[in-house]
């Protein structure tokens, strides 16, 4: 493949990650959402005087990192940050470790001295992440600093109740597969980050959990499974059983989901889902599952399982978990999907929880997470040759309303709340922006 047409097949997309604050009760007064009658949210946006982006009233944000900012290591902050999670560390701190995504031709912020991969057998290769360490009351930055690289095109993950960061490539590729920076070593894996790593990890891929191209990942805390969303039309929803909880690299079980009576959740042109009704799940066991032929996802199919137009986003609430499908549904707008595990107490439930019906609803919900009041927080991003990018809220029962709007031509990623839920950190895309916004969430 020419570098020209690598370039042009790496274009941005992005991730999710956050707390595991259940998706609960409670319900916000405030703005009258476009095209509802219905009163939710928290107001009208107001509008920025930097520019950056418009919140409601009562809601302030704080910029925390730019592209170019000096960091510890002697870089700086590279570009594309994109799917990230916020752990605590000791000391009164806590750490975002943010992902960039990056393929060969990008800058690198920097030299890197190691990581997983090198382009040409010369220099490491730029995707990767960064963390930045703050301190948990006053935002005060610590320090910053790369945490992994060598890999591309570093998506979503997930956080660990272990304190970790999954990062996964959204690129799966071939050594001979890339010209002329010919690569050494295949892609398509997920690798994991301690938030309290100091530096550069060993870049160990996670291949038990599969070769795909990777968008998003979560961790039930009860059981241990991890659960993993693949960016393509016709992709699938997975699940990874470790052999034992919280050793990912150990080894384990990858599977895929099977939903009863529905082959095809996408909704395109005959409505198998309607929003709200629960179907039973069954998990199929894959094999091969280094997918040398990238092929995971149609062997799934083959067998069963159901098939979800772009997954996207995932996030573990306390007893669900929700998936967001960017270009699902009937308007093709995008989907939000819950799966409750039944956790050996009798089977997996999924549904249909929101499914867009307007751009003003969402318009390419990509990452999401749950807030402290239990509404969910979508990043959009869209495919408009003129982006209008928002933070969309939905309440418990459904109800979608405005939270923020970009003002940069990029898409929002990596939403993620504080441990202490004061905080909702998300990046803007290209450039690189990480802030910080606090509100009355539970007004």
């Amino acid at each position: 493949m020419e570098r020209l047409s690598m370039t042009a097949q790496l274009h941005r997309r992005q991730f999710l990650s956050a707390t595991a604050t259940a998706f609960g009760a409670l319900t916000l007064s405030g703005c009258m959402t476009r095209g509802t009658t219905q009163a939710v949210g928290y107001g009208p946006l107001v509008p920025d005087p930097a520019g950056l982006i418009d919140l409601p009233q009562g809601f302030t944000y704080r910029l925390l990192s730019s592209l170019d900012d000096a960091m510890s290591d002697g870089g700086t902050v590279p570009d594309k940050a994109d799917g990230m999670g916020c752990l605590p560390l000791p000391n009164g701190e806590i750490a975002l470790v943010r992902n960039h995504e990056l393929v060969p031709t990008d800058g690198s912020g920097g030299t890197i001295p190691s990581g997983y991969d090198k382009a040409a057998g010369q220099f490491v290769l730029p995707g990767g992440t960064t963390t930045l360490v703050l301190d948990a009351k006053t935002l005060e930055k610590k320090r910053e600093y790369r945490s992994l690289a060598g890999t591309i095109r570093n998506c979503a993950g997930g956080i660990t109740p272990w304190g970790s960061w999954l990062t996964c490539e959204e690129f799966v590729s071939k050594p001979d597969q890339i010209a002329p920076d010919k690569l050494g070593r295949d892609h398509g894996w997920v690798f994991e980050v301690p938030a309290d790593a100091e530096g550069l990890v060993d870049a160990v891929p996670l291949k038990a959990i599969g070769r795909f191209n990777h968008e998003a990942a979560c961790v039930d805390p009860v059981t241990g499974y991890v659960y993993l969303t693949e960016d393509r039309p016709d992709s699938v929803l997975y699940r990874y059983i470790p052999k034992v909880a919280g050793k990912l690299a150990e080894g384990g079980k990858l599977q895929a989901m099977v939903v009863d009576g529905i082959a095809d959740t996408r909704n395109f042109d005959t409505p198998l889902m309607p929003v709200g009704r629960d179907f039973a799940v069954r998990w199929i066991d894959l094999d091969d599952v280094e997918a040398p032929e990238d092929d995971l996802r149609t062997r799934a199919a083959r067998m069963g399982a159901a098939v979800i137009a772009r997954g996207e986003g995932i996030h573990m609430g306390e007893n669900e978990l929700y998936v967001c499908s960017t270009s699902g549904g009937f308007a093709k707008f995008g989907q939000v999907f819950r799966l409750t595990p039944g956790r050996g107490k009798g089977a997996d439930r999924f549904s249909l929880f929101f499914e867009s019906e307007s751009q003003h609803q969402f318009n390419y919900g990509d990452n999401l997470t749950v807030g402290p009041n239990g509404h969910l927080i979508v990043c959009e991003d869209q495919y408009t040759p003129v982006v209008d990018n928002h933070l969309r809220g939905i309440t418990p029962d459904g109800q979608p309303y405005d939270f923020g709007r970009l003002h940069l031509q990029t898409e929002l990623a990596g939403g993620c709340f504080s441990p202490d839920g004061k905080w909702f950190f998300v990046n803007a895309y290209s450039p690189t922006r990480t802030i910080a916004i606090t509100g009355p969430w539970a007004a």
